[in-house]
């Protein structure tokens, strides 16, 4: 049975069937998305990841690269997503003490049918993630939040900034 808010999911079939978008028809046009995340924790932690002192090895480094690869995987992991040519996924990760923590974000970009929303939330998550496995050894009170969609532009549904569409 479609409801009005089923059918306003494009991954909902008529019956209710999970199913692939075709984006076949649609125009190629350039996608870009940026995500971001925070993962919080003891100033202790963050002291020790700042001075490259982890027993695991680069912290912020390893993070980055396990973000851009995760990106490059996402519809191996989300289950209708369609595999991409990504021509661009970047992962920065900057020091916040206010949290006191670290913010992660991540943009991913190509020029083809379908957006790339759901690559820069995987690079985001898979980033915090990678945080989080290499400093749990001095902090399992970490906590990773706030990950979420800042902006995306390109295809049919036109821009989204975070914020201006609330």
């Amino acid at each position: 049975m479609t409801t009005p808010a089923s059918s306003a999911l494009t991954h909902i079939g008529a019956s209710g069937e999970a199913n692939m978008v075709d984006v076949g028809e649609k125009a190629e046009t350039v996608r870009v998305a940026v995500a971001e995340g925070t993962i919080r924790m003891r100033p202790e932690t963050l002291a020790l990841i700042r001075e490259g002192d982890a027993k695991k090895g680069d912290v912020i480094g390893t993070a980055r690269l396990a973000g851009i690869m995760a990106a490059k995987q996402t519809s191996n992991l989300i289950p209708l997503c369609h595999p991409l040519m990504l021509t661009k996924v970047s992962v920065e990760i900057v020091e916040d003490p206010a949290l006191p923590g670290l913010r992660v974000e991540a943009t991913a970009k190509l020029t083809g049918r379908t957006g790339v929303e759901m690559e820069a939330l995987t690079a985001v998550s898979v980033a915090c993630l990678t945080i989080y496995d290499m400093a749990k050894a001095v902090d399992r009170e970490m906590e990773i939040g706030g990950i979420r969609l800042v902006a995306k532009s390109g295809g049919r549904s036109g821009d989204y900034l975070r914020g201006e569409n609330s």
